[in-house]
């Protein structure tokens, strides 16, 4: 991975926070309910909020949502899934997206990377 994937990467998380923050201050009753259905779509029920995440990964990849796929990797991992169950993920993404999603799944292996190099706490 070189520098340009990895400053990409920190757009998203800084853009992601900046509408976060926007959005949040501005009282976005849509938002909040966004945030409201996503809490309940991670708790933990009969599937754990991991393998939720190795879901979204999946599906992630399929719709080739960049943003989403620096999420949802980096939650699956924080959530105790380990490299080959991300790989994995991904592997399923491209197998229901067919060849556009091999496209998708270049971006997701450079989070994947950036991720397990991270630091701890980082």
């Amino acid at each position: 991975m070189d520098q340009r994937d990895r400053d990409k990467i920190e757009k998203i998380i800084r853009d992601r926070s900046w509408a976060h923050e926007k959005l949040s201050s501005a009282g976005s009753g849509v938002y909040r309910a966004f945030l409201e259905m996503e809490k309940a779509a991670y708790s933990r029920k009969a599937l754990s909020k991991m393998h939720k995440e190795l879901i979204a990964v999946g599906i992630s990849l399929v719709l080739n949502c960049e943003s989403c796929l620096e999420w949802h990797i980096h939650q699956a991992l924080e959530s105790g899934a380990g490299t080959e169950q991300v790989l994995e993920a991904i592997e399923v993404g491209i197998e229901m997206g067919g060849g556009p999603a091999t496209v998708s799944s270049r971006f997701a292996l450079k989070v994947l990377e950036y991720y397990s190099n991270a630091k701890p706490g980082g």
